[in-house]
C-alpha cells in the first residue's frame, strides 16, 4: 500500500487557525504582532519566499513590512537597516532573508539582530537555548515546522530512532536538537548523517523516522528507507521538465515514487515543509508580540 501523505498544507493551515484568534486578542489590547523581512538583492527564490511570507502575515491580520535593498548595498548600510529594526516597536520580529551578497558577512548581521526579535532562530543565542531545551527560545522555522508535522499527524516520536540526512545551521543540527529534548515532541534518539558518513544507506535503514535535508534533489532512494518508516523531504530543487508550462518542476531530496512504496508516511514536495516553515515564522512573531506586551 502506497505511503500515506503527511500534507503541511493541510496542517499548516489548522494551525493559522488557531494562530488568528491570538492574533485578533493582542490587537484588543492595542498591539499588532508585526513582522519585517530584509531582502538584499534579486535573487528570484528569495523574492518569491518573501512574497509568500508577507501573505501570510496579512492574511493573519499581522503588520508586515518588506524592505528591499540593492545588489550594491554595503554591510554597514545593512547593519543600519538591522539597527532601526531592532529599535522599531512596530516590529515584534524581523529576518534577513539569506543568501546575502558575497560581499556582507552573513554571520555578522545575525549577530546584530536582537535575539528576542530573532524569529527565525539563527541568532547564537537562540541557538544555544535551544540546544539546550530551553521552551523560551525561537527556534529556526523549518525544524520545527517538522517537529510540529510529525506531532500533529500522529507520528510516534517518543522512543523512536530518528535519522536526519544533512548537518546545516539551518535544518540539520536545529532538528536533532529540537527531537532530542525532555518534553512533548522530543524524546528521541537521533543520528545525524552527513557526507562524510560512511555506508549511508546501512545508517538511514535504521530510522524509524527519516528527514532529508541536504539538498540534492531525488539522493534518497527507496532501498535507503526502512520498510514502514516516516520520511520528511525537507529539500526543494528545480529539475528540468520540457513538458512543464515553466520548463522546470520541484522535486525533494527523496526520490518520492520509489520511497511512497517502501515509507507508511510521506511529505510531498511542494505542499510538505515549505508550509510549515511560514506558519512557524507567524507562530514565533506571536510569541515575540506577546512577550513585548508583558515586558
Amino acid at each position: 500500500m502506497p505511503a500515506r501523505i503527511i500534507s503541511g498544507k493541510d496542517i499548516a493551515a489548522e494551525m493559522r487557525a488557531e494562530l488568528e484568534p491570538q492574533v485578533v486578542e493582542l490587537k484588543q489590547r492595542g498591539i499588532t504582532p508585526g513582522l519585517a523581512v530584509v531582502l538584499v538583492g534579486e535573487d528570484p527564490a528569495s523574492q518569491v519566499y518573501v512574497r509568500m511570507k508577507a501573505k501570510a502575515c496579512e492574511k493573519l491580520g499581522m503588520h508586515s513590512e518588506t524592505i528591499t535593498l540593492p545588489e550594491a548595498t554595503t554591510e554597514d548600510e545593512l547593519l543600519a537597516t538591522v539597527d532601526r529594526l531592532n529599535a522599531n516597536p512596530a516590529i515584534h520580529g524581523f529576518l534577513v532573508q539569506l543568501p546575502l551578497p558575497d560581499h556582507i558577512d552573513s554571520e555578522r548581521v545575525l549577530l546584530r539582530i536582537l535575539p528576542t526579535k530573532d524569529v527565525d532562530g539563527f541568532h547564537p543565542e537562540n541557538v544555544g537555548r535551544v540546544a539546550v531545551g530551553d521552551p523560551t527560545a525561537f527556534p529556526p522555522a523549518t525544524p520545527f515546522g517538522v517537529q510540529h508535522l510529525l506531532m500533529r499527524s500522529g507520528v510516534q516520536i517518543d522512543g523512536s530512532h530518528v535519522v536526519i540526512v544533512g548537518r546545516s545551521n539551518i535544518v540539520g543540527r536545529p532538528m536533532a536538537s529540537l527531537l532530542l529534548q525532555r518534553r512533548k515532541g522530543g524524546n528521541a534518539t537521533v543520528t545525524v548523517c552527513h557526507s562524510h558518513t560512511k555506508n549511508l544507506p546501512d545508517v538511514t535503514r535504521l530510522g524509524d523516522i527519516l528527514i532529508v535535508a541536504i539538498g540534492k534533489a531525488n539522493f534518497v532512494t527507496g532501498d535507503m528507507i526502512r520498510p514502514g518508516a516516516v520520511v520528511i523531504d525537507v529539500g526543494t530543487n528545480r529539475v528540468d521538465d520540457p513538458a512543464s508550462e515553466k520548463g522546470y518542476r520541484l522535486v525533494g531530496d527523496v526520490d518520492f515514487e520509489a520511497a511512497q512504496q517502501v515509507a507508511s508516511a510521506i511529505t510531498p514536495v511542494p505542499g510538505g515543509v515549505g508550509p510549515m516553515t511560514i506558519t512557524m515564522l507567524l507562530y514565533n512573531t506571536l510569541q515575540a508580540a506577546r512577550r513585548w506586551a508583558e515586558n
